[in-house]
């Protein structure tokens, strides 16, 4: 494998600086974590030569990212985890949990609701009923799937691929983007993608949903579902090289999706398509302030003087293009602050694991009491997870950026 020769290669670029341990949310929480220096690049140069040779503590890695972010020697360090994490449930696939399949395979569960008559309303009533008396807990763990005490995101009544398809686009439709809501916008949050919709609408775009999608990998790379990663990975490639040879280009407004899509498939699977298709790939307020570079762009007043929060997810500040969200709701005149408190220990579905759920809280610790102490009404936020966290942790509600923009449009 091309790419896997080449992140074990990255390794022997660590001086052992420690900063990506210092960063590192995880080893701040969790002593048990020795950080991603040791797990990483230190574990990988013997080049996984011993295949019994394998760092128990790698479970504990979140993926976060901050290590790739702060590495001054651009060493692959979460690559080189997931790739190892992938090797041993590759070498051990009986290692793999039931909490491991429900959590790394939730659109396997969404899609089978949808074909079936009012079973996301009972779906959802059942989860309510069992978070409240505990009862769901007890079942889940006497089925072998073990949860983190936390509420689980409910289903949408209408999935944004079945909302869209129903919609009336308006505007003059002068281009169209492509738009890729990844699994947690399709099914539990879709006013996300509809708030996309309008804004692109109101700037004279139309929306193409592509019902081949496929759930962009993430949370089967976290879980070592690499296999399985990589035949999403080429469907989803094959459809973005499709529209960049029609000159349409594909949009997330999830960052953990925008992330895989622009740079994880290019460094877990290092094919040249792949890098091809990264090209083609924006997030939702990177492509709208690329929009705005060209002068494309009609951006709206705000005139709600209402306080709100930022919170810019790990996965975000991962693609090195600072925070256009924030910028822009700022420029529009939204009243609005940057938390700049660190990761909020979501980290995907690490957070829903219970044997994480102390140290995902414990990481958030900080944000979580910089959010309580601003005042502030509402907590904006571009990643579905990382939401949930707040919420959970806070009792705040929490919105998406793009929200917050159609919002200004439609005032």
């Amino acid at each position: 494998m091309e790419l896997e020769e080449r992140a074990r290669d990255s390794a022997d670029n660590c001086v052992a600086c420690t900063s990506c341990i210092a960063v590192c949310p995880i080893t701040k929480a969790n002593r048990e974590y020795k950080g991603p220096k040791l797990v990483g690049p230190a574990h990988n140069r013997m080049h996984f030569s011993d295949e019994s040779d394998y760092e128990e503590t790698l479970k504990l890695c979140s993926n976060c990212k901050n290590c790739d972010i702060t590495c001054p020697h651009g060493v692959a360090v979460s690559t080189l985890n997931m790739l190892e994490r992938g090797r041993y449930y590759q070498q051990h696939p009986e290692a793999h949990t039931k909490t491991d399949e429900m959590l790394c395979h939730g659109f396997k569960m969404a899609d089978m609701l949808a074909g079936i008559p009012l079973a996301r309303t009972f779906a959802n009533i059942g989860m309510g009923i069992g978070e409240a008396t505990g009862i769901m807990g007890t079942m889940m763990s006497m089925g072998g799937v073990n949860l983190a005490p936390r509420p689980t995101p409910r289903y949408a009544s209408t999935y944004f691929r079945e909302w869209i398809k129903g919609y009336n686009q308006t505007g003059g439709k002068k281009r169209q983007v492509a738009y890729f809501p990844g699994c947690y916008i399709d099914t539990n949050d879709p006013d996300v993608g509809k708030a996309f919709v309008e804004v692109m609408n109101a700037n004279d775009i139309e929306v193409i949903y592509d019902k081949r999608w496929l759930c962009c990998g993430s949370p089967l790379v976290v879980g070592g579902y690499l296999d399985e990663a990589r035949e999403h990975a080429a469907t989803n490639v094959s459809i973005i090289l499709e529209y960049a040879r029609r000159g349409i280009p594909v949009i997330a407004s999830c960052t953990s999706c925008a992330l895989m899509l622009k740079s994880e498939y290019t460094e877990l699977f290092a094919q040249s398509e792949m890098k091809e298709a990264a090209a083609n790939v924006y997030d939702d307020f990177e492509f709208l302030a690329i929009m705005q570079e060209e002068g494309t762009l009609k951006l709206p007043k705000s005139t709600d003087g209402k306080k709100l929060i930022y919170h810019a997810p790990c996965h975000l500040r991962a693609q090195g293009m600072g925070l256009p969200a924030l910028d822009m709701l700022q420029e529009i005149g939204v009243n609005i602050e940057n938390a700049d408190a660190g990761c909020c220990g979501m980290s995907g579905n690490y957070g829903f694991r219970k044997e994480n759920y102390e140290t995902s809280m414990k990481v958030g610790e900080k944000l979580f009491n910089t959010i309580k102490e601003s005042g502030a009404s509402e907590v904006v936020c571009d990643c579905g997870t990382c939401r949930e966290q707040i919420k959970h942790a806070t009792s705040q509600p929490t919105c998406h950026p793009i929200q917050i923009l159609a919002k200004a449009y439609n005032d």
